[in-house]
């Protein structure tokens, strides 16, 4: 036994990562410094820029009116019945809501004016512009319905259907006693929902601003 701790005793430690830096000859250690700063600032950006980007597959309204309408339909969390089945029809029109406004964009005219309207297959049809032939448009052929839109139309309900799911008035609503597997169930399936949208929502970017979005670039984003 003192033989072995005596081995043991002699074998030398391994150093940590920590310090390897430390070892390093002062020539290329602000080289190993700035390449572990630049890793963790790109890492750092780019769950940021995930986030953002989650958000903006909702409609600014349709969460608004989530959270302002949410607490009086369900009465705080304490539903009966009546509210119950409210609130259900509540969510089924707000999740429509984010879903239809994947389809809508924005045009600005050559005055500068930002118009709002449906994209279809064959361009896009604007509501509220005053001159039905179209003049002063940019081409809204360029506008036409794409089938990244029908990918971010279904990200857009889960989305909301994860925001609902972590809301405490709902979940209070529908779930007044859950059991510890629906308490799991309602923590990690969320969670899941987001994390596979984010990434959806990378590997298919739009550059749709329809209603409720933000309204930036030029006239021409094609």
């Amino acid at each position: 036994m003192s033989a072995l701790k005596l081995r043991n005793a002699n074998i030398p430690a391994a150093p940590e990562l920590n310090n390897i830096s430390e070892q390093l000859p002062s020539e290329t250690r602000p080289l190993v410094l700035r390449r572990q700063m630049s890793i963790s600032q790109r890492a750092m950006s780019n769950t940021l820029i995930s986030a953002a980007n989650l958000s903006n597959l909702l409609p600014t309204g349709t969460l608004l009116a989530f959270q302002l309408l949410t607490p009086v339909f369900t009465s705080n969390g304490v539903c009966d019945h009546a509210t119950r089945l409210l609130t259900a029809a509540l969510l089924f029109l707000l999740a429509a809501s984010c879903f239809v406004s994947s389809f809508t964009d924005s045009v600005k005219a050559e005055d500068g004016t930002v118009y709002y309207g449906f994209v279809t297959f064959k361009g896009m049809w604007v509501v509220d512009y005053p001159d039905p032939s179209g003049l002063g448009l940019p081409d809204l052929s360029k506008y036409r319905m794409r089938f990244v839109d029908w990918i971010h139309a279904t990200l857009s309900v889960l989305v909301f259907g994860a925001v609902a799911l972590r809301d405490k008035y709902v979940t209070d609503c529908f779930y007044p006693s859950p059991e510890e597997e629906t308490k799991h169930v309602l923590d990690i399936v969320p969670v899941g929902i987001g994390f596979l949208c984010s990434l959806l929502f990378t590997v298919f970017p739009t550059r749709r601003h329809g209603i409720g979005y933000l309204v930036t670039g030029n006239v021409d984003r094609r």
